[in-house]
């Protein structure tokens, strides 16, 4: 469950840089507030990670943390995007969530079965 958990995290990450450095017109609308679409995605990431690599909490929490700084830098080289400090904040407020709520499914007894990394 935890290498699935990995692949799929590292695909979320590829998947929020796709649409957050693609043109305005491109990236997918889902019609709720831009903010709850910042922080539930980065609440997946950080799920995903932290359930993934259950031993490297603090790791996953920068890792997560380093991703909502560069993709919202990576926005002021799209024409059509800006990277403000307010999104950044959500970001990382979402990835934080998701890392505790992660990391604290994989200490459950259940879920520390098969633990590698």
């Amino acid at each position: 469950m935890h290498r699935i958990a990995r692949l799929l995290g590292w695909l979320a990450l590829a998947s929020l840089i796709f649409v957050t450095v693609v043109p305005i017109g491109l990236r997918p609308v889902s019609g709720a507030p831009v903010s709850l679409e910042r922080l539930g995605a980065f609440a997946v990431l950080g799920f995903l990670f932290a359930f993934g690599y259950p031993k490297r909490p603090a790791q996953v929490l920068v890792l997560v943390i380093i991703a909502a700084a560069g993709l919202e830098a990576f926005q002021l080289l799209e024409a059509t995007r800006h990277g403000r400090m307010a999104d950044f904040l959500v970001k990382a407020a979402g990835g934080g969530i998701g890392v505790a709520i992660g990391s604290g499914l994989a200490a459950l007894p259940a879920f520390r079965r098969g633990v590698e990394a």
